[in-house]
């Protein structure tokens, strides 16, 4: 008889401990895909900051030291890229412009040699966040133009 209660308390016993870790392991993962939505929602801002930086004047881009880390900021009723560090929560998002050039011949985009196209920038929106002792990055990319001169 007491053999039989024990059987049964550690059938029990490993039974919930086996349904805690089912459920601690579902929250990280639900924890993982809501931070993940969140920094796919980021970045899409992040390069509406920039079309919408592009359009109020093409300095605002072309005048931006190529290779930097610039910070999205809604201020003054419209967003600026500023150089100052900045977080949205746990997510830390920047931009980066870098120059274009082009094949002199057929003018596509080449990554080494060509002209410079001073109408065209790279521009890459990163969104970091930390995430179970690691740091999670999203990246995208995607080519500004100059389509107002």
């Amino acid at each position: 008889m007491m053999v039989e209660v024990l059987v049964a308390a550690s059938i029990i016993t490993a039974s919930i401990l086996a349904a805690m870790a089912v459920t601690q392991k579902s929250i990280y993962v639900s924890r993982q895909s809501f931070h993940a939505t969140q920094a796919a929602f980021l970045l899409e801002e992040g390069a509406e900051a920039v079309r919408i930086t592009r359009d109020n004047a093409w300095s605002n881009i072309s005048g931006l030291t190529a290779g930097t880390n610039y910070y999205p900021t809604f201020s003054g009723g419209t967003w600026t890229l500023s150089a100052t560090p900045s977080t949205v929560g746990i997510f830390t998002r920047t931009v980066v412009i870098t120059p274009v050039n082009r094949d002199n011949t057929t003018k596509d985009i080449v990554s080494s040699g060509g002209t410079l196209d001073s109408g065209t920038k790279l521009t890459t929106v990163t969104v970091s966040w930390p995430e179970g002792g690691v740091t999670v990055t999203k990246t995208l990319k995607f080519y500004i133009l100059d389509i107002f001169s």
